[in-house]
């Protein structure tokens, strides 16, 4: 409504209940004309007349004096929208989507999606486990904020920050016989395994690692989360390669080893370059940058880490970004966060 607008509003407001113009002015801080002006255009806008005017002595009309009720009511309603939209602005109140990897939702997200639901209960977090090609995907198209993902991860769309870098480890089944100290592709080649499914990032890292023993002899046995790729390790069904962050906790009936040559393992955050900033996303992204153990710029077609193995081309059928797309999101166990849910099956 053109001509309608608050300041108008304050001075009907001013000059009914001072009645005066001048007193109006005084309180407004504006001169005696500009407050008549902001009167009569009411009256234009409305076509009725909202004053009398009887020399000084000012008197509100039956439309006037409705018009300044409703006036009240608007101008509360629009300090209360200024006020929530201070709350925006500050970043305490919003929403932002991250997508990210089992792992890292299970082993490293937890004490950040904590300290934001405590220090900013009024943003809200949606949580949406996905393979690290999928977060890359709904990045590009603006589907989600935020993502913590695997790498490699290679697009010119793409803001990549590595956080925090690890390695891939075997876990072997304690009663297996003349363990290696350290676990070679071949050793592993001959053994049963139980790898993440196809559609993981990690699973990529390994096949690639494995790439000059493929095919396998044995087909491996494919999970879809690390926990139950453990617990058959654990059971003595086969061995596995993980990331070291899945182990941090001493496992029942199993043997850590590393591998040879050793195969990085990097936790990233990835965002749109192009994405619009606003406070509550950069309160989350502050958050979820404490994971990062040291600053570094990334170029997204060298690995970051001097004990990274130079891995060979990827085998046709087994690149991490090529491979058919489906999701899962197991519940974030003592989360509170929105949690938004894609179908079963997809670990990272």
């Amino acid at each position: 409504m053109h001509g309608l607008n608050p300041d108008r509003l304050r001075a009907l407001i001013a000059v009914v209940e001072l009645g005066s113009f001048s007193a109006a002015a005084r309180q407004l801080n504006l001169t005696q004309p500009a407050v008549s002006l902001q009167i009569r255009e009411l009256e234009r806008r409305l076509g009725v007349a909202l004053v009398e005017r009887m020399g000084t002595r000012i008197r509100v009309t039956a439309p006037g004096q409705s018009l300044v009720e409703h006036a009240r009511q608007i101008l509360r309603e629009c300090d209360t929208a200024e006020a929530a939209m201070r709350r925006y602005r500050g970043g305490w109140v919003g929403r932002v989507h991250i997508g990210t990897t089992a792992s890292a939702l299970i082993y490293e997200l937890p004490p950040i999606l904590r300290r934001l639901r405590h220090d900013h209960p009024d943003i809200e977090l949606l949580i949406t486990n996905m393979p690290t090609r999928d977060a890359v995907e709904d990045i590009i198209q603006n589907r989600i904020d935020l993502g913590l993902v695997t790498l490699p991860v290679d697009d010119t769309h793409l803001q990549v920050t590595p956080l925090r870098s690890g390695a891939l480890h075997a876990i072997i089944p304690a009663a297996t016989a003349d363990i290696p100290d350290v676990v070679t592709p071949d050793y592993a080649a001959r053994q049963p395994l139980v790898l993440e499914h196809t559609r993981g990032a990690v699973h990529g890292l390994v096949m690639r690692w494995l790439s000059k023993q493929l095919p396998l002899t044995r087909t491996p046995m494919h999970m879809g989360t690390i926990e139950a790729m453990k617990a058959l390790v654990s059971l003595g069904m086969g061995m596995s390669i993980v990331p070291d962050a899945t182990i941090a906790d001493p496992l029942p009936d199993v043997v850590v080893r590393p591998l040879d040559p050793p195969v990085a393992c990097t936790l990233a955050l990835i965002e749109h370059r192009h994405k619009p900033d606003h406070a509550a996303l950069a309160t989350v992204r502050d958050a979820l940058l404490q994971l990062r153990t040291a600053p570094a710029s990334h170029d997204t077609k060298r690995p970051n880490r001097s004990t990274a193995v130079a891995l060979p081309p990827a085998t046709p059928g087994v690149s991490p970004l090529r491979l058919p797309r489906t999701r899962s999101s197991p519940p974030p166990p003592g989360m509170r966060t929105v949690t938004g849910l894609r179908k079963p099956g997809a670990m990272r």
